[in-house]
């Protein structure tokens, strides 16, 4: 069966997370269905990561094994129009066909996530539900200092879901950029994989740094301490995006 990859967009908000659910939207069901719709074929698509309820993707990267071979710009296009018919808050960027043993989870080394704060008194009116908005003036310069603390390989447990199904605690951090352009500051992280929760939980703690609450040398004790109660705020899930998968 030759295997397609599909790079795609959607906006969380409208969807309970990018996993099948039982009687809720999800971003799996809705693409799922527009490919049966597009060839008649029932299948299970799988993703490179499995976003939470309201988190956005500009980057997120499927495969699906289809029953014969069909021009890529086809499927491209005809999952559009059958998502774009059912209303659907998704988008295919790109379709291609790939190698039979090309995975979308497991063949990725590494992950990128952008975080957006809107930082300013007044509330978002064109960016609502895709940002987190703050108004208390945060520092990104300290922020960004702070969040060099947490590079590296180091146990998150502080930063991690009481949730997560992950075998271990133990990630290996490779980049966590915060940097201000006007009323907006962007928290940009990158590993080859995370725990559930871990960004919007790191983006937590680094504004406490932001509000002057935390220093950094606060903010790695959190850290070491390997204790979900050190963690700060966990972030809402309205500012963060899955950017790009590296393979």
């Amino acid at each position: 069966m030759p295997r397609y990859r599909l790079d795609i967009e959607y906006d969380g908000r409208a969807y309970a997370g990018w996993q099948r659910q039982a009687d809720l939207a999800t971003v799996q069901e809705a693409i799922e269905t527009a490919i049966l719709g597009f060839c008649g074929q029932t299948v299970t698509i799988r993703g490179a990561g499995r976003t939470d309820a309201g988190v956005h993707a500009t980057g997120q990267v499927v495969h699906v094994d289809l029953d014969r071979e069909w021009d890529a710009d086809k499927v491209q296009g005809a999952l559009n129009a059958h998502l774009t018919m059912a209303g659907e808050a998704v988008a295919v960027l790109a379709a291609a066909r790939v190698a039979d043993d090309f995975d979308a989870r497991f063949s990725a080394t590494a992950r990128h996530y952008l975080y957006v704060i809107l930082n300013r008194r007044a509330p978002a009116a064109l960016m609502r539900g895709n940002v987190w908005h703050v108004p208390r003036l945060l520092d990104a310069d300290a922020m960004h200092t702070a969040a060099q603390r947490l590079l590296g390989k180091h146990d998150f447990t502080t930063f991690r879901s009481v949730q997560c199904q992950s075998a271990s605690p133990v990630k290996t951090l490779d980049r966590l950029d915060v940097s201000r352009d006007g009323d907006l500051i962007e928290v940009r992280a990158s590993a080859r994989s995370f725990l559930h929760n871990q960004v919007r939980s790191m983006v937590g703690s680094l504004k406490k740094v932001g509000e002057g609450g935390w220093s950094a040398d606060d903010l790695e004790a959190a850290l070491k301490a390997a204790d979900r109660a050190r963690c700060g705020q966990v972030a809402p899930p309205d500012g963060l995006y899955l950017t790009r998968v590296d393979y």
